[in-house]
């Protein structure tokens, strides 16, 4: 697997701002950071859910208007990026671009009306950048092996490494929260045996999980960001149960309200913290919430080939 950019050599670059628009199945995402002595000041967020991972169920490919409307939404990210002064861009796609059948066509659009050409990520770049993104932002020192834990909408990626080495063994599923609440979760508040399917499948897939030694391990991703207003910062089996009960007993516009959490997410929610507990009990130990992933690694990454590292 690719090195990471040394650890103990921090990239600094001053005032020289990065972007990165990621491609995901529920949301398209940009991120704008600045990279000064090691670490990320993020300047710029923005979000759109686009729910392209729904548009892909039974193996059909990007709807024409799909296409379109993505395209306009990643152009705006992009043109809002060049607006506060980003040169070094990239844009990356994961698991729902990934799967689809026409995925050049989206590629190709978005490389017309920007002029930047989409790299669509292999799973094991994906895990990889959510790796790098997760472990160079923790606030407190990591010693031995690291699990990062990478919910999306359509697959979730466990990588395990070190800081220095980077990634050492990762497992991509392919089971994400949009897909699941999708195939499940037809109510509002969620049925009991509707959150009864969904912790069944989420268990199934990662039954027998076998991983390496870990140490620590870290959530990123939507689902694990979106939790910590409702959980903490650690995601033990107990305090996702809790989550749980919190999302099926009201509605989610209460629950969002409540939480001050975009309604969309909440409505995905249940079943990324089904995948969460089902990862937790088998690897045996809680989460801690991070502060970064796929975003945040493909800056540093960028970061570092600026710096020729």
């Amino acid at each position: 697997m690719t090195a990471p950019p040394e650890a103990d050599k921090p990239l600094d670059h001053g005032d020289v701002p990065f972007g990165c628009v990621d491609i995901g199945s529920n949301t398209t995402r940009l991120l704008v950071a600045r990279v000064e002595e090691g670490r990320l000041r993020e300047l710029m967020t923005q979000r759109a859910y686009t729910r392209l991972g729904k548009a892909l169920r039974g193996g059909n490919g990007i709807p024409t208007e799909k296409i379109a409307s993505e395209t306009d939404i990643v152009a705006t990210q992009v043109r809002h990026a060049r607006e506060i002064g980003v040169d070094r861009m990239t844009i990356v796609a994961t698991a729902a671009i990934r799967k689809a059948a026409n995925r050049d066509d989206l590629v190709r659009s978005i490389e017309e009306a920007t002029g930047l050409t989409p790299r669509v990520l292999t799973d094991e770049e994906e895990a990889r950048l959510a790796f790098l993104g997760a472990s160079r932002t923790l606030t407190s020192p990591v010693e031995g092996s690291l699990a990062v834990v990478d919910v999306g909408g359509g697959s979730t990626e466990i990588a395990v490494g070190t800081l220095e080495g980077g990634v050492e063994w990762s497992e991509s599923f392919s089971v994400g929260s949009g897909f699941l609440a999708d195939a499940y979760l037809h109510s509002d508040p969620p049925a009991v045996r509707e959150l009864n399917a969904v912790r069944q499948h989420a268990s199934g897939c990662f039954e027998g999980l076998v991983t390496p030694p870990i140490e620590r391990a870290v959530a990123s991703g939507g689902s694990a960001t979106a939790l910590r207003r409702l959980a903490g910062a650690e995601l033990s089996h107990d305090a996702l149960e809790r989550a749980i009960r919190v999302l099926a007993t009201a509605p989610a516009a209460e629950v969002a309200e409540r939480f001050e959490l975009d309604i969309e997410r909440v409505r995905l929610l249940p079943a990324g913290v089904l995948i969460l507990e089902a990862i937790t009990d088998s690897i045996g130990q809680a989460l801690k919430i991070g502060n970064g992933g796929l975003r945040e690694g493909c800056i540093i990454e960028l970061a570092a080939e600026e710096a020729g590292v």
